[in-house]
């Protein structure tokens, strides 16, 4: 059976100080009236049924999960006790599907992308399912890069397969390159940008982790054995300390040889950052603007604020960000070192309480 496993436990630094920790991305409501957790929800719902969506958080978020999507049942939420990344908690979730259902399909959708075209979304998500259970193959999305972007990961594409689709093998992960390597991957038109959606049938994924993540495994399998018995909780409690934490794409995707890639033909951005984010927001002579703003003899900035003025007069290429309590102004072109000011905070203790 088909299953949508939404992930949505990561803190968003890159967004701070709209983006906090008690506040994440996948909570904010930017775009739309709907927050992006919700927008997630609701685009992959008409492949999957809503008791097959389920959602992977940390223990903090379950309330706010819960209050953004009710529709969602309780035992559709699984809980980590830590964040250890993306191989983690695909992993958790990935044995607590198997224990549901030993022949399961799964969805992975981070919960903070931006995506047009449901039908394209559609369409795309169904080939991968195909895909992923023709070829016992672990599939990934991937995005035609329409600029130099530092900010993502890219994929190789390699030889075509023939399913009436433009899937390739992947060739090879590149990791968030230079600027004058990302202008050179465009010219070279075989690489798109990684966007951390994935199709793979569980025991496939479980049998790659065997391989490339075996310690891993062995935390997962313990998890497994325990499920549905009075030793769940404390046995993933102990097993969650013993993990070193991995992304999905480090610790497996850029080694199995089982890697495909669909390119998509959908819209998509992450908006994960604050140049991103200005690409939504409105142009006010030549600036991107939301908010009570006045704004002059100015370009290139990008400006996010509510009900207070603010005013903008003679500069160029900044980013300004009034989010109440704190006000982040910074050059546009460091829009990438966001978390470096957030682990400043982190390191000073009169100021953690504005992250």
């Amino acid at each position: 059976m088909l299953y949508a496993l939404i992930l949505a436990g990561g803190k968003g630094t890159r967004l701070f100080p709209l983006s906090r920790a008690k506040n994440p991305k996948q909570f904010l409501k930017i775009v739309n009236n709907k927050s992006f957790l919700r927008n997630t929800v609701d685009r992959i719902k008409p492949l999957v049924d809503t008791n097959n969506i389920y959602v992977v958080t940390n223990e903090e978020y379950i309330d706010r999960v819960q209050a953004e999507l009710p529709d969602i049942s309780r035992n559709n939420i699984f809980a980590e006790p830590e964040n250890k990344e993306t191989a983690t908690c695909i992993g958790f979730s990935a044995v607590k599907l198997l224990k549901k259902d030993p022949l399961a399909t799964m969805i992975i959708l981070p919960s903070d992308h931006y995506i047009e075209s449901q039908k394209l979304f559609i369409d795309t998500i169904n080939k991968a399912v195909e895909i992923a259970e023709k070829k016992k193959g672990l599939v990934t999305i991937g995005v035609k890069p329409i600029r130099p972007e530092t900010g993502y990961g890219y994929i190789e594409m390699g030889e075509k397969i023939n399913i009436g689709v433009n899937a390739f093998k992947v060739e090879r992960f590149l990791e968030k390159p230079n600027i004058e390597v990302a202008k050179d991957l465009i010219l070279k038109g075989t690489y798109l940008w990684n966007s951390g959606m994935f199709v793979w049938k569980v025991d496939v994924f479980l049998r790659e982790m065997q391989k490339y993540l075996p310690k891993m495994y062995k935390s997962m399998a313990l998890i497994y054995k325990n499920l549905d018995t009075k030793q769940e909780e404390k046995v993933i409690q102990e097993q969650y300390k013993r993990i070193d934490g991995i992304s999905v794409d480090f610790g497996i995707m850029q080694k199995t040889r089982k890697a495909y890639v669909i390119k998509c033909e959908f819209l998509w951005d992450d908006i994960g950052t604050f140049t991103a984010l200005g690409r939504f927001l409105k142009d006010v002579k030549g600036n991107n603007v939301k908010g009570n703003t006045v704004i002059e003899s100015s370009e290139s900035c990008t400006v996010f604020g509510g009900d207070k003025l603010i005013i903008v007069f003679g500069v160029k290429d900044l980013i300004v960000i009034d989010s109440e309590d704190v006000l982040l102004i910074m050059d546009k072109n460091r829009d990438q070192e966001v978390k470096y000011l957030v682990d400043i905070l982190k390191n000073k203790s009169n100021l953690k309480k504005y992250i």
